[in-house]
């Protein structure tokens, strides 16, 4: 039996590497907003689950804010190796990403971050001592996309549906930082 992707007419799979491989870990996470942030993902139980949002993705790695006393960050202290796990559309942006965690009291980028609706995880506000900025450096992942965007996909899936041929604009491949 064929797979899918042995039925499409063009090419649907590419790896990406390096700085290209940054520049879509870059796109798909800021298009999701929120990830589900998995951790104990050493420890041969099952990794712990939660959504978090994201502050900022650059060069160095993928931002967060956190509480010195959370879960979170007991895990990312007794195991720093993490997954976070993108949803950006219903039909494409998705990114699966494995990396190492890190925990900082960087003034500067808790600052950056800040928003009055955090008050209310930190109720002293900006200043309250229990607020950590946690940084995932990306080390490799998994990604699934449109080539072009959402509205040639969805034509193409139609087209496809009409003809009964698999013609979907998907695009998917690892990603090695």
């Amino acid at each position: 039996m064929n797979s899918i992707n042995q039925q499409q007419p063009e090419n649907n799979y590419q790896d990406l590497q390096g700085q290209e491989g940054l520049r879509k870990i870059k796109e798909l996470a800021e298009k999701a907003d929120v990830c589900f942030f998995c951790t104990n993902m050493s420890s041969g139980k099952p990794f712990s689950t939660r959504p978090m949002s994201v502050q900022e993705v650059d060069e160095d790695g993928i931002w967060f804010l956190s509480a010195n006393d959370s879960h979170l960050n007991q895990h990312v202290m007794n195991d720093s190796s993490v997954q976070l796990l993108f949803q950006g559309s219903d039909y494409s942006d998705f990114l699966n990403i494995h990396g190492t965690a890190s925990i900082s009291r960087d003034q500067q980028k808790i600052r950056k971050f800040w928003k009055p609706l955090f008050k209310t995880w930190f109720t002293e506000g900006i200043d309250d001592p229990r607020i950590t900025v946690l940084k995932v450096k990306p080390d490799k992942g998994y990604y699934w996309d449109t080539k072009h965007n959402m509205v040639v996909g969805l034509l193409k899936r139609a087209a496809g549906a009409v003809m009964g041929k698999t013609l979907d604009d998907s695009i998917e491949g690892k990603i090695k930082v």
